[in-house]
């Protein structure tokens, strides 16, 4: 039952009865009605923005970001695998494929170059999960990086296997005068006394004593550089360039056969003994070079004398004599 409200009517002196107007009545309805829906508005938003209301998009939500972190952390787990492998492979690219094909390792510094540049993530900056995704994103940036170097290796690896015929072919590997023809081994690699001035200096290559006209023999496949006496002291010399960084002398000869830009094989006759330049008796002075440095020529002789043989030729090419030339 609704409550009566009365007023006192001090004219009459009597109370009496308070009639509310229709029209008033429902504007308390409205009203009231309005701010309840306004109320009620109010505290759905904040329920929806309380961390401990979860509607059923933002469970979906949490869930598709769990199973990323789980995605991203098995991607991570196993880049850490490819990293081992690869850095077996690049062990024995340098290590291994390399040594055996006698060319220079890649550096560290050429396989890592151009890594670390953050710069080009900064889209993925800003998130949430942002530095998850930024290293996730640089290792495997980083990773193909490191594969293609590696691959474009193994494939000039692969072209070294394919010309290893070449290779062997071009490598100086026997004596250049045969031994039927050596009266004896001179003078080796190293310092030895000189025959002129009688100081000691640095022989850069080997002396073969043979009688004048004694064949002198290409020691590997190539290509003759020079064939002339302009060069100081080695009088009629040949050079011959055999590719992958050697390079071959001989000095000294009585005359040639062979001409520049001639393309010769090993044990192919360049030249005869002689003593032109600054020589004192017939010989053969030979040199070898690697990647354009002077190297001993006695690591060299595997392809045409025996062990036994290769000893005696050494002692006498160790002992600090003096030069022809």
């Amino acid at each position: 039952m609704a409550k009566v409200k009365y007023y006192y009517d001090s004219e009459n002196l009597a109370y009496r009865k308070i009639k509310v107007k229709k029209r008033r009545k429902f504007g308390y309805i409205v009203l009231f009605l309005v701010a309840s829906a306004l109320f009620g508005f109010l505290s759905f938003v904040v329920l929806l923005n309380s961390p401990y209301f979860k509607t059923p998009k933002d469970l979906i939500q949490e869930r598709e970001i769990g199973n990323l972190k789980l995605n991203y952390a098995v991607l991570n787990k196993k880049m850490d695998q490819f990293d081992a492998v690869l850095s077996a492979i690049e062990d024995r690219d340098n290590n291994l494929y390399r040594t055996y094909f006698n060319t220079a390792a890649i550096t560290e510094e050429d396989r890592k170059s151009g890594f670390g540049k953050l710069d080009s993530y900064a889209a993925l900056e800003g998130y949430n999960n942002s530095q998850l995704v930024l290293n996730t994103t640089k290792r495997v940036d980083d990773l193909s990086k490191e594969l293609a170097i590696q691959s474009k290796s193994l494939d000039y690896i692969l072209k070294l296997a394919k010309e290893k015929n070449k290779l062997l072919a071009a490598i100086p590997a026997i004596q250049p005068v045969k031994n039927e023809n050596l009266k004896r081994m001179a003078s080796g690699f190293g310092y030895r006394t000189d025959p002129f001035t009688k100081a000691r200096k640095m022989h850069e290559g080997m002396d073969f004593t043979a009688n004048t006209g004694s064949p002198i023999y290409a020691t590997g496949d190539g290509v003759v550089a020079r064939a002339d006496n302009t060069a100081s002291g080695y009088g009629n010399h040949v050079v011959i360039r055999h590719g992958y960084g050697y390079e071959t002398l001989y000095a000294h000869m009585s005359k040639y056969n062979c001409r520049a830009g001639q393309r010769v094989k090993r044990g192919d006759i360049i030249g005869y003994v002689g003593s032109t330049g600054r020589s004192e008796g017939p010989h053969c002075h030979y040199e070898v070079h690697k990647d354009g440095k002077v190297v001993n020529p006695l690591n060299f002789y595997y392809g045409n004398i025996s062990a036994v043989e290769y000893v005696a030729i050494a002692q006498i090419a160790n002992q600090e004599n003096q030069s022809l030339d």
